[in-house]
């Protein structure tokens, strides 16, 4: 058994001889044409047409579907073209493709072995600037002005409403299951950061299982509120890869035990014109 299997998703096809190279698996997403030397979540059971919305959870959902048996790898991992796992921390250091496959994750060390999932480090978001407040919530911010001056009350919850929406959080929650509403909504207002990105890397084929179980029947329940015709702008067409973004970071700390690790961003398209 290899000890990591790392799925590296992409939009492009351009990409392929440079994630073969990382030894990382192909996932290819989008309307584009991909070879066969890419997974895509056009086959089988699918929701790909759903992509624009869900993002990377159309492959999720397609792996779940049609793939998850199939994974015999002691660590299962995702990442994208241009959000890297590292050891180190590499913010703000010159980078060129020719330094990313060096510095990127090969294989999960030993230190590891005694969690159940690594998750991406945390993103405070209430150390935000101010102007954000006043570009995406003004209406927010008129209903309780303190949220300017007190970093304490810019909680999960605040920001998801600033980003995407007031109130379609707690719509979204409102369709949990009893167990995980009342926790996922204590998360999201007693906590002011989350891991980011919608990366993640699991040891147990079962625990991805439980995962997804729980996020697409929740995520499916959320159609029939927020559609998908109507949906204008980039936060709110993506929501259900928003939500499943925060969700993801409050079911596997609460069900599993973990350890957070570096993303390095790197556009790879900036080489690769």
């Amino acid at each position: 058994m290899k000890n990591l299997q790392m799925f590296c998703l992409t939009l492009e096809p351009n990409h392929l001889n440079f994630i073969k190279e990382l030894n990382y698996t192909p996932v290819g997403l989008g309307e584009k044409k991909f070879s066969k030397d890419f997974l895509t979540d056009k086959t089988g059971e699918n929701i790909s047409k759903k992509n624009s919305n869900y993002g990377e959870y159309t492959f999720h959902y397609w792996l779940w579907k049609n793939y998850l048996n199939q994974l015999n790898s002691e660590w299962i991992g995702f990442g994208q073209y241009r959000k890297f796992w590292t050891i180190e921390n590499h913010e703000g250091k010159d980078l060129n493709i020719n330094k990313i496959s060096p510095i990127v994750l090969k294989k999960i060390p030993s230190n590891f072995d005694d969690c159940d999932v690594i998750l991406g480090n945390p993103f405070y978001v209430n150390q935000r600037k101010t102007s954000k407040f006043f570009k995406k919530g003004l209406s927010l911010i008129f209903k309780n002005p303190s949220l300017l001056f007190n970093k304490n009350l810019r909680n999960l919850k605040f920001h998801f409403d600033l980003m995407h929406g007031e109130n379609n959080l707690k719509k979204a929650i409102n369709l949990l299951d009893k167990e995980n509403k009342l926790d996922f909504e204590n998360y999201m207002e007693n906590n002011f950061y989350f891991h980011p990105h919608n990366m993640f890397i699991c040891k147990s084929k079962k625990l991805l299982k439980n995962y997804y179980e729980i996020i697409f029947p929740w995520l499916e329940k959320c159609e029939s509120i927020f559609g998908f015709k109507d949906l204008k702008g980039y936060d709110l067409t993506r929501i259900y890869g928003f939500l499943a973004e925060r969700f993801l970071s409050y079911w596997f700390t609460k069900n599993a035990k973990y350890k957070t690790m570096n993303i390095t961003f790197y556009d790879i398209n900036n080489d690769l014109k």
